[in-house]
């Protein structure tokens, strides 16, 4: 189910029912971007501490915005039935007063959502605001003063045209006469009120629903009798809820403390931190403290696949929808009846008759579908016995416990991150080096390019003529240190840090300098005795 601006606050109460009563949720977001290209050099490598890693996602967070976010929620309604509720969220950043937000877009993303449909107009025209703390607390100082200005020239246009209007109307019209202002969006029902009110004390502003505000002509005193009472749609309150827009289900989400389960989660972590709870720290660590005290349970799809595809005969597949569709082939022997049964609502069944990869919602669908499925195949893996009649869902939290909390990274020096204790280092291939002759002017970049056809390396410079590669698959290694045996201008061979090392190499040769010295001091010390 699609959910913009417009019908977001009629669904929040039934929304925050839904996670009341959920047994988990699942997460899925789309972005402007994932990786900035400035500054250069700014995607993680397989060099980089986790640190490294989290400060250079760090700054493509700070660049880009979400455009999308799919939420599943996952309910057991009885025996081993799950109903699913999908829904998906445009977003769009608030403009609400002084609060004017910048976004990156990049090329690359925005065509590949294109190309899988993405309506940028939603985004656009209906997407539903949001803030972070910070965020907040700068709008409420805002209102506290008293002051209201429209936060863009769009938003200017419209309250000029609508004050001009009640201006004209105002000096003519009898006291509780009114007019209809139309054809006014969510932030504009809201400037044009406040605006309308600080002005005009004897007006009263009331929003009537499809872009409408009612403006009727009061009294001072009876104006005064409804300031701050039910019937105002423009209390401070009233204002924060509407600003906050998705912030508040944001919230119901951390409250709910239900397991939250991604695919590649990291990046949805992060932009979950940074848009609607607090910009990201500079810390790594309390990144990881913040997050793990906002969701205590996190599941990511792709820790769980790696494994299984170690642990069982599960082929390597490149992207989500390909590995449910695998799990819910009868290849696994998960048709058994005590499989789990996954249903879509009513309402939200859409995703029953159509694939929609690459859309939030149905992602998310995805996401939390494998998560029940692959549960299931390591139960049964793990069990000698047949499996109870219905499993329950803390089984599978059980067999899951050694990949709780333990997210993804793409590309790292650790293959994931442990939000609820120490990353665990990752076993990468040996190192190799490479020592140039004869081609000068040789860069990283060029490098690169070179190996790229056979395997991708992560590359460092050296020294002038060396360089350092690095690759996550053993195969890859064998392969360049067999084709390139007998390359004219490169020579490829294991590195070993005792004898390639430039700071071992420099102790070494300064060890060898002073022994020297020691050895002609001595025996030029002794030769007058001899």
């Amino acid at each position: 189910m699609e959910v913009g601006a417009e019908g977001f606050e009629r669904r929040l109460p039934r929304l925050r029912g839904l996670l009341h009563r959920a047994a988990f949720l699942a997460l899925d977001m789309e972005f402007t971007g994932l990786y900035s290209t400035f500054p250069q050099n700014n995607k993680p490598s397989l060099f980089d501490s986790p640190m490294e890693v989290y400060l250079k996602v760090r700054q493509s967070i700070q660049r880009f915005t979400v455009t999308q976010l799919g939420l599943a929620i996952f309910s057991n309604e009885n025996s081993n039935k799950y109903v699913v509720h999908s829904y998906n969220f445009f977003l769009f950043p608030s403009m609400w007063g002084v609060t004017d937000v910048e976004f990156t877009l990049s090329a690359s993303s925005i065509q590949f959502l294109s190309h899988y449909g993405f309506d940028y107009n939603k985004f656009l025209k209906d997407g539903i605001p949001y803030v972070n703390e910070v965020q907040e607390k700068i709008l409420n100082q805002y209102l506290l003063g008293g002051s209201w200005k429209a936060s863009s020239v769009l938003n200017r246009d419209v309250l000029k045209k609508a004050i001009d209007e009640v201006t004209r109307w105002i000096t003519t019209a009898a006291e509780e006469e009114t007019m209809i202002l139309q054809d006014l969006s969510g932030y504009q029902m809201f400037e044009v009120q406040l605006v309308l009110r600080q002005g005009l004390q004897n007006v009263w502003t009331q929003p009537l629903g499809d872009k409408k505000v009612m403006v009727k002509k009061v009294s001072p005193q009876q104006r005064q009798l409804l300031e701050n009472t039910r019937y105002d749609y423009c209390r401070k309150e009233r204002i924060l809820l509407s600003a906050r827009g998705f912030t508040n289900l944001f919230q119901a989400l951390v409250k709910a403390k239900k397991p939250l389960v991604g695919h590649n989660m990291l990046l949805d972590l992060m932009h979950l931190h940074d848009k609607f709870y607090k910009p990201l720290p500079e810390s790594y660590e309390e990144f990881k403290r913040n997050i793990h005290n906002l969701f205590p349970v996190l599941i990511d799809t792709k820790t769980v696949i790696k494994s299984i595809q170690k642990k069982c005969q599960f082929p390597r597949l490149s992207n989500l929808l390909e590995t449910y569709m695998v799990l819910c082939s009868s290849n696994l022997n998960l048709r058994d009846p005590t499989c789990p049964v996954i249903a879509l609502a009513s309402d939200c069944s859409r995703y029953a008759e159509k694939k929609s990869p690459h859309e939030a919602g149905y992602d998310a669908f995805l996401c939390g579908s494998v998560f029940l499925k692959s549960a299931h195949l390591l139960l049964c893996r793990s069990t000698e016995d047949a499996v109870e009649p219905v499993p329950s869902f803390s089984q599978y939290l059980t067999v899951l416990a050694e990949y709780l909390n333990k997210v993804n990274v793409i590309r790292g020096g650790v293959s994931s991150i442990n939000f609820s204790g120490e990353d665990a280092p990752c076993q990468h291939p040996p190192l190799l080096i490479v020592h140039v002759r004869d081609w000068p002017g040789l860069n990283e970049r060029q490098i690169y390019e070179e190996f790229k056809a056979l395997c991708r390396f992560d590359v460092r410079r050296l020294s002038r003529n060396q360089f350092i590669l690095l690759s996550n698959k053993f195969k890859c290694v064998r392969r360049v240190l067999r084709d390139y045996k007998h390359h004219p201008h490169l020579r490829i061979s294991i590195y070993r840090h005792w004898r390639h090392s430039p700071p071992v190499n420099c102790l070494l040769q300064v060890s060898g300098i002073v022994a020297l010295w020691c050895l002609l001091a001595f025996v030029l010390g002794r030769a007058p005795c001899c």
